[in-house]
């Protein structure tokens, strides 16, 4: 039988997971999420304003200096009514690359800003009566495109098991305007997409997971490469089990 995915049925679900873990893990407290005015951070912030309502989400904007596109995040606020809060980054991650000692690797520099970005989260949340919201979707997940500690950290994951053909169709059955839900996902360091990046389309990749349509054998052995190299970036550290 063909996989098929029903949108109102999953945002249903998956409003109603939310509740229930903010009834065990946090009565009464917010949900603090970071919104840069894509498709996931977007999602994620709709789907916490239907479940919380809207008065118990705050929307974190955190530019890194200047930012092009921050006004798609400050409309995506104000279309869902949200609170919200702006914290540039860019001072903080200098900071970081000037107190190295020595000169980053290209992939360090890429890591820096999200793992800043983190650390903003979870101080909000922590000031502010909050849990920090993950923004990660399956896609993304499965071939390790994000930032160990950084935009992969969280307290909880509401779309983390949806693809992103899966979250568009969310954000669509949610009513988000279509600018959200198809606003191409930059790196936000040299312009690039996330396509342009992984050298596949995230169609390719979903058909892939969900449906087992494989790609071009290049194209298939780079997604299985990259998901062996980086699942260890969904599992929680691993420890020596000492018994005495």
């Amino acid at each position: 039988m063909p996989y098929s995915f029903n949108p109102e049925k999953a945002t249903r679900e998956c409003i109603s997971w939310i509740r229930a873990w903010f009834g065990e893990n946090g009565k009464g407290c917010n949900a603090v999420v970071g919104i840069s005015g894509g498709k996931d951070s977007s999602v994620v912030a709709a789907l916490l304003a239907k479940a919380l309502g809207r008065e118990r989400v705050i929307g974190v904007m955190m530019p890194s200096g200047e930012q092009a596109d921050i006004a798609y995040a400050i409309e995506l606020c104000e279309i869902l009514g949200i609170n919200t809060l702006t914290v540039n980054v860019g001072e903080a991650v200098a900071a970081v690359k000037r107190s190295l000692g020595f000169e980053p690797s290209a992939q360090t520099v890429t890591n820096i800003p999200p793992r800043v970005r983190m650390t903003v989260l979870y101080a909000v949340a922590q000031s502010k009566n909050g849990r920090v919201a993950n923004t990660c979707n399956l896609s993304e997940d499965w071939v390790g495109y994000s930032t160990r500690y950084g935009d992969a950290a969280g307290d909880f994951s509401p779309i983390s098991c949806f693809t992103v053909q899966e979250v568009k169709a969310i954000g669509r059955h949610l009513g988000l305007p279509e600018k959200f839900v198809e606003k191409p996902p930059l790196d936000g360091l040299c312009g690039k997409t996330d396509e342009d990046n992984l050298g596949f389309t995230y169609a390719v990749l979903d058909a892939y997971i969900r449906e087992g349509i494989e790609p071009e054998p290049q194209i298939k052995a780079k997604i299985d490469r990259l998901h062996k190299l980086n699942l260890f970036k969904l599992k929680y550290m691993e420890c020596f089990e000492y018994e005495p």
